[in-house]
């Protein structure tokens, strides 16, 4: 599961009012939750602070805890 669609879904908000809240195509925000494109870090940024969390919650950690 991609954490931005997880964390929309958790907040009610769609993908299309995220699309116009960072004024990119729907397409894009389509493409970031569906794991074909990675948004730019700064990107990752504008989407936590919309969002109100912390960017790291959009992040899957790269080491699985033994």
């Amino acid at each position: 599961m991609n954490r931005i669609k997880e964390v929309l879904n958790e907040k009610g908000i769609s993908q299309t009012e995220l699309a116009n809240l960072l004024g990119k195509s729907f397409n894009m925000v389509n493409l970031y939750t569906t794991n074909r494109v990675q948004p730019p870090i700064s990107v990752l940024y504008q989407i936590a602070e919309l969002l109100n969390i912390d960017v790291r919650t959009l992040l899957i950690p790269n080491k699985i805890k033994e």
